[in-house]
């Protein structure tokens, strides 16, 4: 049996990311708190350290393996991460957005946090597109040049930016703003959950904010904790 006391949650959920399910069950941050150690992140979460790690182990013993993300190369992890999770936001955020404006129009008048829901997703939708935009014309780019002098024994480019650190850290800063604001919209629709006189609409799309949150998580998990490490330690090595 592994010894979880001394893993951090995010090396706990890259290990199998079934056990996001379990974290999220505790309200254990696994992704913009990755680096938390599981007492730690269960003391925060007011949750009891022993029962997280049962249901690690009962989940662990009696489901198959999820996808093993840590063993992928970080050129395969980078293409995962853009092909699904930049699309995702992409393509279904607007959708989301337009739902929720129909679902405000006719439900806000008795749920007016739903006006709040809806600026905060707009704002994060816009704040994401400027993330995303960082990541594909600035970080990922030398990531890959990275993995190729790697592959090709060539000598490491010159980085406009430095060092991976330093755009690595204005992502994870803007991760650590949308994790707060979908704590905010989780809060104010009292975990997705629908009242009494809602409409299909407003089911479907609470459901489907309650996904996005989802998918956001898994990307920022992926990078926080897999991608951003992996790049800091392998520009260390290519540079000696």
């Amino acid at each position: 049996m592994k010894d979880y006391q001394s893993m951090t949650v995010g090396e706990i959920v890259a290990d199998n990311f079934d056990n996001a399910a379990i974290f999220d069950k505790y309200g254990i941050d696994f992704c913009c708190h990755g680096s938390d150690s599981l007492p730690e992140a269960s003391r925060k979460a007011g949750a009891n350290m022993d029962e997280v790690i049962k249901d690690i182990e009962s989940k662990t013993s009696g489901t198959p393996e999820s996808i093993d993300f840590k063993s992928w190369p970080i050129d395969l992890l980078v293409d995962y991460i853009l092909k699904i999770h930049h699309r995702n936001i992409r393509s279904h955020g607007p959708e989301i957005l337009k739902l929720l404006e129909k679902v405000c129009n006719v439900h806000g008048e008795h749920h007016p946090e739903l006006f709040e829901v809806r600026e905060l997703f707009q704002s994060s939708l816009y704040d994401l597109g400027n993330h995303l935009d960082k990541e594909e014309l600035v970080l990922f780019p030398y990531i890959y040049d990275m993995f190729k002098t790697q592959e090709e024994h060539k000598q490491l480019p010159d980085f406009h930016c430095g060092s991976v650190e330093a755009p690595i850290s204005v992502m994870m800063a803007e991760h650590d703003a949308e994790g707060e604001r979908y704590r905010h919209i989780d809060m104010l629709t009292h975990g997705y959950s629908t009242p009494k006189d809602a409409c299909n609409s407003y089911r479907l799309v609470l459901e489907k904010l309650k996904a996005f949150e989802a998918a956001l998580h898994q990307h920022i998990h992926l990078e926080n904790n897999i991608v951003f490490p992996r790049a800091i330690q392998l520009e260390e090595k290519l540079r000696g």
